[in-house]
């Protein structure tokens, strides 16, 4: 970039061509990392050098972009917004100006950003003409290449920088006379972008969060509270939507990360499930191997949940020879207590395939609600569980040819037998970690009608061999195997897993899932367990949740119906605001529904402006008053004084929510501390004004308003882990632990690290366009 132009515009205000001059210098100044020199409210000036002077907007762009250098397609979109779009933005002829710009970017779409980080010379120029008509205009979407293209450029943070500052310059030349006589502090430089050094750190000690070591494995601790987590195990046949990651592994991340941060000793454990009868028609219909298929989507499983921010200790798999291994030992010790139960079964078979089918390969009328796409082992409409021969009309579902009875020898549990052990461990577990409704009422039902003897074993080839003589030719059903996943995946992480797994005296197990499977964590695989007659950890809190539908209807990746999870990264929106809304909208108590306006309101409205708004304004006053240090404080002002009150009480219950496990009510506990912030600001009326006439008052409220801050990044944390590090990035401390009060633990000296924008503003007009990309439930 060349050493040469100060610019100085004329005094502003807003809807006029010097305003729109201002945006696109301020903007540039920004992006290329030119100087401005705050002017008190009466100009704007961009010092690039000190011997020339330019008086045009667009060219002084061109020489502060170094693009004076002839280009051909560039001049023609420069040349197009200097006489088709700024006149008419001028005279207000807005529809004719919008569609000029809508023809250009159709004919010259290569000069325009297609990525936020990547602005050039021309986004900048149109964006500062169109900035002011066309964030307020009333139907966007009559201009869908303008919009998509508005709103990439919206997301670039030095683009938002340059504009608030020139929001900034309007405000102060809007100050009656009394308060432009106070003397402005000049800001020389940009406010950085925020970095950890711990050399500049003046922080409380002992009060950092716990975090994953990778190199350390978690084991249970003596006189420590130790809490094993587990979330459902994911088919591994399918990519997951948002209802099934809000139902069991994002909750149970959700739980975990609350955990770490409250010093909880935790282990963190899930995995594909990946034997079975799903996964061998999976196969079938894509025509590779069972191992080749459970491979591809175990990697897209993992990818998703990585993206998503999930803080597994392990992600693993079923299909290891540590999962063969406990299954088979836990069948044995059944089998030698006399817990198995061996019995000729009459099933179904399809003599166009030539083999026993399996219950998901059966499909018919539910006897129950008459359902007519029930499968063989559970009806998806009124959730009872099913044999295959229970159906009414059954068909194959590889062929859709009727099949016969036949008989085969198969192994049972017998549940029966176990009751006893079984309803006591439930009882004694259900009162203690306080489960769910909806697990408490299942479980009940399943044990109020009396638990009956239970077929272990399925006529297929890809599952767990059964270790004992005559079934050689026979697997485990997937749900006595799948459950045992847990213990295996945890002794593929470490050989000592039985420190968690055969140790309920010194640990509690927490399991996250949907509401259809509970009765095999809360029945069938205690049962398992009982029936070893060894010490295992039985599950002290299962955590239900209800469907997640979408937008009127259901997920449906047949019909291209829904967000899965590889869409939600593909929207380009931050896992943060994916995590707060699922989290915000979770099924705890009865069904909820997913939708674009709701997404784009909870963004807008619940976390730009309320806990995006709170901390940027904030940490950018206290880097414009007081160069980013943390001032010595007088906290026994009664607006302190009040504030600390309310937010005990808010944190107390948030803690209390959490601990019982009510996530959805802790966020929302969360956002009210992050409002009370808001309020406090407000009230105390921090502004130059403050600065300049009680230094020691606003001393007490920037710092106030910094720990604050910090204690929000630690109780948002669980919830957007990614939200709550940029916060402790801006603040230059480490993430900390959620604590039982509100304690001043940034001190008076502390160097903040930095600012940036937590949250970006959607453009309503996306509702459309995700709809037309995503489908509709009633679609």
């Amino acid at each position: 970039m060349p050493a040469a132009v100060k610019i100085t515009l004329p005094k502003l205000s807003a809807n006029t061509k010097p305003f729109a001059n201002a945006l696109k210098l301020s903007m540039a100044a920004q992006v290329t990392g030119s100087k401005l020199v705050d002017t008190a409210g009466e100009a704007v000036t961009l010092v690039v050098s000190s011997n020339l002077a330019l008086t045009d907007a667009n060219a002084a762009l061109k020489y502060i972009f170094n693009a004076t250098t002839f280009d051909v397609l560039q001049s023609i979109v420069i040349e197009k917004e200097e006489t088709l779009v700024s006149p008419l933005v001028i005279k207000r002829r807005l529809d004719q100006a919008f569609q000029n710009v809508e023809d250009i970017i159709s004919k010259h779409g290569k000069a325009f950003a297609k990525e936020s980080d990547k602005v050039t010379l021309v986004d900048i120029i149109y964006y500062g003409t169109l900035f002011e008509t066309f964030s307020s205009a009333k139907e966007p979407s009559k201009y869908p290449l303008l919009a998509a293209w508005f709103d990439i450029v919206s997301k670039n943070s030095k683009m938002a920088a340059g504009i608030e500052y020139i929001k900034e310059q309007i405000n102060k030349g809007a100050k009656s006379k009394k308060q432009a006589a106070h003397a402005e502090k000049k800001v020389t430089k940009e406010i950085p972008e925020p970095v950890f050094n711990s050399a500049t750190q003046k922080v409380t000690a002992n009060i950092e969060a716990k975090t994953i070591d990778p190199s350390v494995k978690v084991l249970p601790k003596e006189n420590e509270r130790n809490v094993l987590i587990t979330s459902a195990l994911p088919y591994v046949n399918n990519v997951p939507h948002l209802g099934n990651i809000v139902g069991s592994t994002l909750s149970a991340d959700v739980y975990a990360r609350y955990c770490r941060a409250r010093g909880y000793n935790t282990a963190f454990f899930c995995g594909t499930d990946e034997y079975g009868t799903a996964t061998e028609t999976k196969a079938l219909e894509e025509g590779i191997s069972c191992k080749e298929l459970c491979d591809k989507y175990n990697a897209i499983h993992t990818s998703v949940y990585e993206w998503f921010d999930l803080s597994f200790d392990l992600f693993g798999r079923t299909t290891t020879d540590k999962q063969t291994e406990i299954a088979q030992d836990i069948f044995m010790k059944n089998y030698e207590n006399g817990n198995i139960i061996m019995e000729t079964m009459t099933q179904l078979y399809c003599e166009k395939c030539s083999r026993f089918l399996a219950d998901r390969y059966v499909e018919g009328v539910c006897p129950h609600c008459k359902y007519d796409d029930a499968r063989g082992d559970q009806c998806d409409s009124c959730g009872k569980l099913l044999n295959a021969t229970d159906l009414i009309k059954p068909r194959c579902k590889l062929d859709g040819n009727s099949p016969i009875t036949k008989d085969s020898n198969h192994l049972f549990l017998d549940l029966a037998k176990l009751q006893p052990e079984i309803e006591k461990a439930f009882k004694k577990s259900a009162e203690e970690g306080k489960w769910s409704a909806n697990g408490i009422h299942i479980t009940q039902s399943w044990l109020k009608e009396g638990l009956r003897q239970r077929c272990i074993t399925r006529d297929l080839k890809w599952g767990t061999p059964v270790p004992l003589k005559g079934y050689e030719d026979k697997v485990f059903y997937v749900w006595f195997d799948a459950p045992i996943g847990y213990p295996s995946i945890t002794a593929n992480y470490t050989d000592e897993w039985e420190k968690w797994w055969k140790n309920p005296e010194n640990v509690k197990l927490y399991q996250f899932m949907g509401k259809d499977n509970v009765p095999f964590h809360s029945v069938i695989f205690p049962g398992s367990e009982i029936g070893t007659g060894e010490n295992w950890t039985i599950v002290n809190h299962i955590s239900t949740c209800e469907y997640l539908n979408y937008e009127g209807g259901k997920f449906s990746k047949s019909r291209n119906v829904g967000v899965f999870g590889n869409n939600a990264e593909a929207t380009g929106i931050p896992p943060s605001v994916w995590r707060y809304y699922l989290m915000s909208v979770r099924p705890e108590t009865s069904d909820s529904m997913f939708t674009w306006n709701e997404f784009i309101t909870k963004n807008n409205s619940e976390l730009l402006n309320n806990l995006g708004n709170f901390v940027n304004r904030a940490i950018r006053f206290i880097f414009a008053k007081y160069d980013g240090v943390i001032p010595k404080a007088d906290f026994s002002g009664k607006l302190e004084t009040d504030l600390i009150k309310d937010v005990d009480v808010l944190l107390k219950q948030y803690v209390e929510a959490m601990e019982a496990v009510k996530l959805r009510s802790g966020l929302g506990i969360a956002m009210a501390i992050s409002a009370r912030g808001n309020q406090y600001l407000q009230e105390a009326n921090l502004s130059n004004v403050l600065f300049d006439e009680t230094r020691p008052k606003c001393d007490a409220v920037v710092a106030t308003a910094a720990n604050l801050i910090y204690l929000l990044s630690a109780i948002i944390s669980p919830y957007m882990p990614g939200s709550a590090e940029s916060m402790c990035r801006q603040l230059n401390a480490p993430p900390r632990n959620i604590p039982d009060e509100f304690t001043i633990d940034i001190l008076p000296g502390h160097v903040l690290g930095g600012a940036e924008y937590l949250f970006t503003k959607i453009d309503e007009k996306m509702e459309e366009v995700w709809k037309g990309k995503y489908g509709t439930g009633s679609s």
